[in-house]
């Protein structure tokens, strides 16, 4: 029977474990953990109201004061629900990547957004970002700053995630983690170096992302990798790195739709391609689990939109014609169902 909560924050976590029979081989044991099951829609449910709700037990904000963020879109949703609960005030700062489906959510939730316009130099939009906030710390009375970047609030957050996979799968080989934050990397690294599990942790970044010490590159999908380096990451509790661009992103979205109907953010379509690039990597008869991130609906103007990805993403010849043929049909599936 389905656990009544207390309220809407007590529901997060215990997100479902799906198969993905479907768009890997069938002999191949592939689980999602479906992280867009928080009520908010993703797994930054957990990180936000860890981080507000340890703010407010120690009194370092009270009622009616007001949060600020630096955000690509989950984290800005997670906070904006917290918030809301808790009655406190939130400033997002963003850039223009902001999706137009997750500026319409955060206006419904009341939140007030910044927009920076131009990059820095050095790391980027985010950089930029970063700095607004100071800014505003500097000029908003009784305000402070979350701090998703450096706050051990948000790797501890997912302890949680990985105790659950553990107690629904009790071996794991191989868990994929996109990477942006590093917070749910690293996270789940911790839980399994204490409780020594076997389990191998995959990181999958953007091409064009400096986490992992790449160039600095031209992104255009939103919450996969970073401009500027994790304050979290510990590179030895990594078996390895997978770089996925966002073309493959892309192409990743569309096939775990097609195959799966699960209709997928950015990240997770780079899951779906990064373990298809690494599964020669993988022994036959290995667990492995992607950890998906969020919704598909926050990204339908951007990657499930073939016009979009026509002016902003550098596909290749073969690759845009097969993006808009799962296009008809996914569109065909809807319109003229099988009967």
């Amino acid at each position: 029977m389905a656990k009544i909560a207390n309220n809407i924050l007590n529901s997060i976590g215990n997100t479902p474990l799906v198969s993905l029979a479907r768009v890997f081989d069938s002999n191949e044991s592939v689980f999602a953990k479906m992280e867009a099951a928080n009520p908010a829609g993703s797994m930054k449910d957990r990180t936000s109201t860890r981080m507000v709700e340890n703010l407010l037990k120690t009194g370092k904000i009270v009622k009616g004061d007001t949060v600020i963020e630096s955000s690509s879109g989950n984290m800005a949703v997670g906070l904006a629900q917290v918030c809301k609960f808790y009655g406190l005030k939130l400033i997002v700062v963003v850039d223009p990547k902001l999706n137009p489906h997750v500026r319409k959510l955060l206006s419904a939730y009341n939140v007030t957004i910044d927009t920076v316009r131009e990059p820095l130099p050095q790391g980027g939009f985010l950089a930029a970002r970063l700095k607004r906030v100071h800014e505003l710390l500097e000029i908003i009375p009784s305000s402070y700053w979350s701090n998703q970047y450096g706050n051990k609030d948000n790797p501890d957050a997912y302890h949680s995630t990985m105790a659950e996979i553990s107690a629904a799968l009790p071996r794991v080989d191989y868990l994929f983690v996109a990477t942006s934050t590093c917070g749910s990397l690293m996270g789940c690294a911790a839980y399994i170096a204490e409780h020594g599990l076997p389990t191998k942790l995959i990181a999958v970044d953007a091409v064009g992302s400096v986490i992992f010490g790449g160039q600095s590159a031209k992104r255009s999908i939103p919450g996969h990798g970073a401009g500027i380096p994790s304050k979290f990451l510990d590179r030895k509790k990594i078996h390895d790195v997978v770089l996925v661009n966002d073309a493959e992103c892309i192409k990743g979205c569309r096939a775990l739709l097609e195959k799966e109907a699960i209709l997928g953010g950015g990240s997770m379509g780079a899951l779906v391609s990064a373990y298809m690039k690494y599964s020669r990597k993988i022994p036959q008869g290995s667990k492995s689990v992607l950890l998906f991130a969020d919704r598909g609906e926050r990204y339908l103007d951007t990657i499930y939109n073939d016009e979009w990805i026509r002016d902003n993403v550098d596909m290749g010849k073969k690759e845009l014609p097969e993006m808009e043929r799962m296009s008809r049909n996914i569109l065909n599936s809807v319109l003229c169902p099988t009967r």
